[in-house]
């Protein structure tokens, strides 16, 4: 097939201005492909992990003993998608964006050096290969996507939009039958 620009044109969705390897509270989404409900079930607003969904867990966990300078906070594994929040740290332990500090704005134009920093893609791009790679071990189907390209991520600004995120998480199971009879009535 030809290369067709004006189809495979693919436009960042992260701020061009912002450093994702910056001290602060990011929200993140991960999508499963064609949202292939995955990693079990909502069982009366309850979320139960099949052995898919135990692999995501396992792998989000372990995270944090590969950037050192990171912390979990809530999340919440659905049978199609995974939301939680990533706390990366200053050198010391603080965290910048949850003072209700302003979004700071890095240089435009990165050198390639500094692109290689960007914290936040790589936790991310390191969750969605290992959760692949063992799910694709257990259904024997080697290179087949579990997941959607990217992710959707939002930088936390202040601790009041934390705990309302927290919340939303934490309720998300709850919401799931609610939110899919909408969704399919609006389909």
């Amino acid at each position: 097939m030809k290369y067709d620009p004006q189809k495979r044109h693919r436009r960042s969705i992260r701020l061009p201005e912002w450093d994702y390897s910056q001290a602060g509270g990011y929200y993140v989404t991960i999508v499963t492909r064609n949202r292939e409900c995955l990693f079990g079930d909502i069982v009366d607003g309850k979320m139960l992990l099949n052995e898919y969904g135990l692999i995501a867990k396992t792998v989000w966990n372990d995270l944090p003993n590969h950037y050192d300078h990171i912390k979990l906070d809530e999340y919440v594994i659905m049978p199609n998608h995974v939301h939680g929040i990533i706390m990366i740290m200053e050198n010391d332990g603080s965290v910048e964006a949850i003072h209700e500090s302003p979004l700071h704005k890095s240089p435009r134009r990165r050198l390639p050096m500094q692109r290689r920093k960007m914290t936040l893609p790589k936790i991310i791009g390191r969750f969605k290969m290992n959760t692949a790679k063992h799910i694709n071990i257990m259904r024997n189907s080697p290179d087949v996507p579990v997941w959607q390209r990217n992710y959707w991520e939002h930088i936390i600004r202040d601790e009041n939009e934390l705990n309302r995120i927290r919340q939303y998480i934490v309720n998300n199971p709850s919401q799931w039958e609610r939110e899919n009879k909408k969704n399919k009535r609006a389909q």
